[in-house]
């Protein structure tokens, strides 16, 4: 065995050991069956870190204050922790909550800049359901 199959069956040992975490972020602003679909499928892949966007950068028309938004992802008892991201650092928040996995949306895409370990999962888009469409 190799240097790097070693070091691979090793960090498999280690992910073994805990719970694998996992994180999902977004703005969240009108919840709706897309949006669940998507948390309770990266729920099926651990231990679940919502990441709700700051107010800071949720520029969207209709965005509703973050405290809110994390009552309404914690209502929904899916996550296991909801959280609000960084004001301007993303990856000050993937950095704390250090997830083996990012699940991300059929329309999002992870920051060029962003540096990291974790597998990243998309999610498929369930039906037709987005936030525009409700407004």
């Amino acid at each position: 065995m190799g240097a790097l199959e070693l070091f691979i069956c090793y960090k498999l040992v280690d992910i073994m050991k805990r719970e694998i975490k996992v994180l999902a972020g977004g703005c969240f602003n009108k919840i709706h069956p897309g949006h669940i679909y998507f948390l309770n499928k990266a729920k099926a892949l651990g231990y679940l870190v919502v990441v709700l966007t700051h107010d800071k950068n949720n520029k969207k028309s209709y965005a509703v204050p973050a405290k809110e938004r994390k009552k309404q992802i914690t209502a929904l008892k899916i996550a296991d922790d909801v959280v609000i991201g960084h004001p301007t650092n993303y990856m000050k928040t993937v950095k704390k909550i250090n997830p083996d996995i990012i699940a991300l949306g059929y329309d999002q895409e992870m920051p060029k800049d962003i540096k990291t370990e974790a597998k990243i999962v998309r999610i498929r888009k369930f039906r037709d359901y987005s936030t525009r469409k409700l407004l």
